[in-house]
């Protein structure tokens, strides 16, 4: 039975699967998987805000080699603005749009395209799927890894569906991904009549040199694999926007994008540490993406970029830029690498993918596997 990986595509882009999503979605995916053999194990998690999430792992054969797929079939809303509805695709002049066209159901329905021509005898192919990718992940990937680690069942290697091409398809694999904290710091103040400063402590000035501080930080100068960290502030914010009024509090917002030479907490500490010094009295909430990694040179280096360039006779630039995936859970079980489709529409108005690409990725993905499987 082979699969049409546009038809597939279709009817999952067509389930309005917001993150954190669940069940029609997987219903969708499911019933493509069943009939090719697959034993899918699905489990639902958690609660609001975070939650429910569902999550989907799927089995066809046994034994080594194991390859592993994982990627997200939960989308970002799709705003206001869109030429179509986002969520019936539309295929015109050979494009396929559609909310989730590149990031990433195209590139699950271009995977699972490639397993039903391949020949499962030599092997164990899973799919790990979630529907938290977008959020926080609270309920998503790392409850698939506790899931894998209870059934004691641990692939070889991981290949995740994300879109990483840039100018055209094939021209980047993503070999490791930097880390991501956001913190809040809350500076205290009390708040007065702008008339009567001395009855009032204004928060704003204490906030100002905290945000003077830690944007004169050089976190580092990168490695030969990572970009420098960098430190971005995304927000300011008080409690009232009255013109006569010294607020209460003042509160910024960061981003910090780390390579592997930092640590999520140790960077908290250090915002911690500069907010006190500043601005004492001030708090510090932080949130913790992920941690950066790499994964090293070995099989799936290879295997992946053999089959780019067997198909379409680029070779890749191995990259580590960009934002976050869920390799950042899964390099905890095995080498993880990311390659898909071109991503410049992706979380964008009339996000959209090129059918010919569509079916280019699928025979990428069928190389891979028959490498792996050793049927190649």
């Amino acid at each position: 039975m082979s699969v049409d990986p546009i038809a597939l595509a279709r009817d999952l882009i067509n389930c309005a699967s917001v993150t954190p999503a669940r069940g029609e979605v997987f219903d969708v995916l499911e019933g493509a998987l069943t009939p090719l053999g697959f034993t899918v194990h699905r489990f639902t998690l958690g609660e609001p805000p975070d939650g429910p999430t569902e999550n989907m792992v799927a089995i066809r054969g046994g034994g080594g080699p194991h390859f592993g797929f994982a990627g997200h079939l939960d989308v970002v809303p799709p705003g206001d603005g869109w030429a179509t509805d986002p969520f019936e695709t539309v295929i015109d002049n050979g494009v396929m749009t559609g909310r989730g066209a590149a990031d990433m159901k195209c590139a699950i329905a271009a995977f699972v395209a490639a397993v039903s021509r391949t020949d499962a005898a030599g092997g164990t192919i899973s799919l790990l799927i979630t529907g938290d990718e977008e959020g926080y992940a609270t309920y998503g990937t790392p409850r698939i890894i506790d899931w894998l680690k209870e059934w004691s069942i641990k692939p070889d290697m991981i290949l995740i569906g994300e879109p990483t091409s840039v100018d055209r398809l094939g021209d980047t694999v993503k070999i490791g991904r930097r880390g991501s904290v956001n913190m809040w710091i809350d500076v205290p103040g009390t708040q007065g009549h702008v008339a009567y400063p001395h009855r009032a402590d204004n928060p704003i000035p204490k906030l100002a040199r905290v945000v003077a501080a830690l944007d004169a930080i050089h976190l580092d100068d990168g490695t030969d694999a990572f970009p420098p960290s960098n430190l971005e502030f995304t927000a300011i914010s008080t409690p009232t926007q009255a013109s006569n009024v010294i607020p209460a509090t003042g509160t910024a917002q960061l981003n910090i994008r780390f390579n592997n030479m930092q640590r999520g907490e140790a960077l908290v500490r250090m915002v911690e540490e500069i907010a006190e010094r500043e601005a004492p009295g001030s708090a510090v909430r932080a949130r913790i993406s992920g941690e950066a990694f790499l994964t090293p040179p070995g099989q799936l280096y290879d295997v992946i970029v053999a089959a780019i360039e067997e198909e379409t006779g680029i070779t890749p630039e191995l990259s580590t830029s960009g934002g976050t995936s869920d390799g950042r859970f899964l390099i905890e079980l095995c080498p993880v690498v990311d390659f898909g489709l071109p991503n410049a529409t992706m979380h964008k108005l009339n996000e959209s993918a090129a059918v010919d690409d569509v079916y280019q990725l699928s025979r990428i993905y069928q190389r891979a596997l028959e490498k792996v499987l050793g049927q190649a």
